[in-house]
């Protein structure tokens, strides 16, 4: 978890603008999503859907690529006891 970081704004153009620490390594060029909320002012990365959906379903490509195993553990069945009036 990161401590809060104190820092002032500052005006660019005719802009409010704030200098991210390097921590936060959000890169140059990077789509954000910014909402207010009450007296918070919430930043996040715009992800690309598309770009989503590659990599997922490059996951799943390298799943399902992945060997069978020889032989799947059977379990014995499950017994929950009788707990009346719940």
């Amino acid at each position: 978890m990161n401590l809060p970081i104190h820092t002032k704004t500052f005006m660019s153009g005719n802009s409010v603008a704030v200098r991210l620490p390097k921590g936060f390594a959000i890169p140059a060029g990077t789509d954000v999503q910014v909402e207010q909320s009450g007296d918070m002012v919430i930043l996040r990365v715009t992800r690309d859907p598309a770009e989503e959906k590659r990599k997922l379903r490059e996951m799943l490509a390298a799943l399902k690529a992945l060997p069978k195993p020889p032989y799947v553990e059977v379990r014995e069945p499950i017994e929950f006891p009788d707990r009346s009036g719940l």
